[in-house]
């Protein structure tokens, strides 16, 4: 495993001029990742958290019109954590957590719903095609996309993915356009549930083989030393981390990630990356430079 220091990361990111030789440079070391990743379907989950600094918001929906622009085929699957809790209080509705799931009575439901389908989506789509790029807003409901059933009877309505029916979701990026999806499950009856986005993530990673699966959040990354930044996981394999898990080095809502990161390689992904979204074009820096920016997990070889 190595260790990154982020703040020579940020340092160089906080550079602006570059001579037209670094520039160059720069271009000729992307073009291997480029040619390699080109046809392939990346998926990229964001965290609701990542949303709300509209500049690095902007810089996130430049990074992915540039990919779907070199040939790379990018999904993107979103929570909205935070839009959802200030919607909750507007309404004036209590909200509370079971093992960091939130208890979704129907009508908590039908604000989850709205927020992530009519604001959260919504907004990351018009982002990404006021920039040239072809996206789409779906919904796990659509096609039956993400099939769910419930957790339990204490949490209301959250459910857990049963099935992930990819064709619908093959057949938008075949058409050329970049899927933006929101969590929500639906069972056999029409009835609607609010799905964990990173359990989805990894779900939808898993069904359609991609590439890579990337989480965006507040964080940079697994950490040998959880009050330390500077002890940043640059790589590290599937059992180590659920080492990590039961030695208590990963814990709270990481954990969901990485179960969903586990999930997702088991079943053909090459490699999933822990991201911090706070850093400015933090998936360019991670798919298309040598060094890469935050934690890559991979199975045993």
């Amino acid at each position: 495993m190595l260790v990154t220091d982020r703040r020579d990361v940020m340092n160089e990111l906080e550079i602006k001029d570059y001579l037209p030789a670094d520039r160059a440079q720069i271009l000729i070391e992307a073009l291997p990742y480029i040619q390699r990743f080109s046809e392939r379907v990346i998926l990229i989950k964001i965290g609701g958290s990542t949303l709300v600094d509209q500049t690095l918001f902007d810089r996130l929906a430049e990074d992915v019109v540039l990919l779907h622009s070199v040939g790379i085929k990018p999904i993107i699957v979103h929570g909205g954590g935070p839009q959802i809790g200030e919607e909750l209080k507007l309404a004036g509705k209590k909200t509370s957590f079971i093992d960091g799931l939130r208890v979704t009575d129907q009508e908590t439901l039908e604000i989850v719903s709205k927020v992530l389908k009519d604001q959260v989506g919504r907004k990351i789509v018009e982002a990404i095609t006021s920039l040239g790029g072809p996206a789409i807003s779906l919904s796990g409901e659509n096609a039956k996309l993400i099939s769910a059933t419930s957790i339990n009877h204490e949490l209301g309505f959250v459910g857990q993915v049963t099935d992930i029916a990819p064709h619908s979701l093959r057949m938008v990026i075949e058409a050329g356009e970049i899927p933006v999806i929101s969590t929500l499950g639906i069972d056999d009856e029409g009835q609607s549930y609010n799905i964990n986005a990173d359990t989805a993530a990894g779900a939808l990673a898993g069904a359609m083989k991609v590439q890579k699966v990337i989480y965006l959040s507040d964080v940079p990354g697994l950490l040998f030393d959880k009050g330390d930044v500077d002890t940043l996981i640059s790589s590290i394999t599937t059992s180590k981390v659920s080492e990590m898990v039961v030695s208590k080095g990963i814990s709270d809502g990481m954990i969901p990630k990485v179960n969903s990161c586990i999930d997702a390689l088991r079943q053909g992904v090459e490699s999933a990356h822990l991201l911090d979204g706070r850093i400015p074009h933090v998936v360019l820096l991670e798919l298309f430079t040598d060094e890469g920016i935050g934690t890559m997990i991979v199975e045993e070889e």
